[in-house]
């Protein structure tokens, strides 16, 4: 295996000025930095990584938190993370935590340890505190995700707002029987609490109770909204529209009732969130909340991108508004 030395003895230089290439310091002149990638080329030679990283080089590589990469949302998120990274020389590097506890530490571990330059974080375990204190071993960013922070930066669409107006949508056409299915716990804070804010409210302002039979938490997949629909087929009382939480909880259960003989959106309407493609493709096409999601992915690549390299960086909020896409289920 070649080592720096040989590579300096067939590229004709000394082994300090290598070093210094192999370290992108400013001052190695085109000439020589020539040379010493023929000669590296010429003697596959691969700098080693983990001394790079000791000396504080950079890895390149930017690791992204997410959930579950089968869930279509973060699949489409993390192709236009990937796609922007890469056009600056960035790879990629994806954690799933599966919605259980574990990863979100060992993500922030690979910070510490230099494996990667900085972390978005599509999903989020600890409180912002804890996050916080990796900071100073390099960016971490929120994408989506988290609760309010006022020093970690944050990248998301409006979903309090998105959930508001698609349940006052609701509302206006009539459905006074609300069911709401969330991925966390539907408490005040943690996982999608913006979402419950939104809820809660549009409920209230327009009188409405809140039944805790309808009330369905840590709904992620389609077999969840399969067995949300099983449930409700066995009520006495039945909600008259749901708010499914995603468009794969929802393609489950319009699936299910349909199945079963219910009509949608005659005996009960069902509302998404995401817009993925699939919505428009359902027998009953599916009204959600489109979120942006390549915007969503390239604003956050971008963003981390700035933070890496200690530069300022904006960007237009309007960029990655959510909006009520009208079909037939509700």
């Amino acid at each position: 295996m070649a080592t720096i030395k040989d590579v300096a003895e067939k590229a004709g230089l000394s082994v300090t000025t290598v070093s210094r290439f192999l370290n992108n310091h400013p001052y190695i002149s085109d000439d020589k930095r020539e040379k010493i990638l023929s000669a590296m080329k010429a003697l596959d030679y691969e700098p080693s990584t983990a001394a790079q990283q000791m000396r504080g080089v950079k890895s390149q590589r930017i690791g992204v938190l997410i959930s579950r990469i089968t869930n279509p949302f973060f699949a489409s998120l993390v192709d236009a993370l990937e796609s922007t990274a890469r056009k600056s020389g960035y790879s990629v590097l994806i954690v799933q935590n599966h919605n259980s506890p574990g990863e979100e530490k060992n993500c922030l571990d690979l910070l510490k340890k230099k494996i990667i330059d900085g972390l978005i974080l599509c999903a989020v375990e600890s409180e912002t505190q804890v996050i916080e204190e990796y900071q100073k071993y390099g960016p971490i960013l929120l994408c989506n995700a988290g609760g309010e922070s006022s020093v970690l930066p944050v990248v998301r669409v409006d979903d309090r707002s998105a959930t508001y107006h698609a349940i006052h949508y609701l509302i206006a056409k009539g459905y006074r029987r609300i069911a709401y299915s969330t991925g966390g716990s539907f408490q005040q804070k943690g996982h999608g609490s913006r979402r419950n804010s939104g809820f809660l409210t549009a409920m209230q302002e327009a009188g409405l109770a809140i039944n805790e039979d309808w009330i369905f938490r840590h709904q992620h997949t389609y077999q969840d909204g399969q067995a949300i629909a099983q449930q409700i087929l066995h009520m006495s009382a039945r909600p008259d529209a749901i708010f499914a939480g995603s468009d794969e909880v929802a393609c489950g259960i319009i699936s299910t009732l349909t199945s079963n003989g219910l009509r949608v959106p005659e005996d009960i309407a069902i509302v998404g969130f995401d817009n993925l493609p699939v919505a428009e493709m359902l027998n009953i096409p599916l009204t959600t909340v489109n979120q942006p999601i390549a915007a969503l992915g390239k604003v956050s690549a971008e963003y981390m991108l700035a933070l890496i390299h200690g530069q300022t960086y904006q960007y237009d909020a309007a960029q990655l508004k959510p909006e009520l896409v009208i079909r037939q289920s509700a």
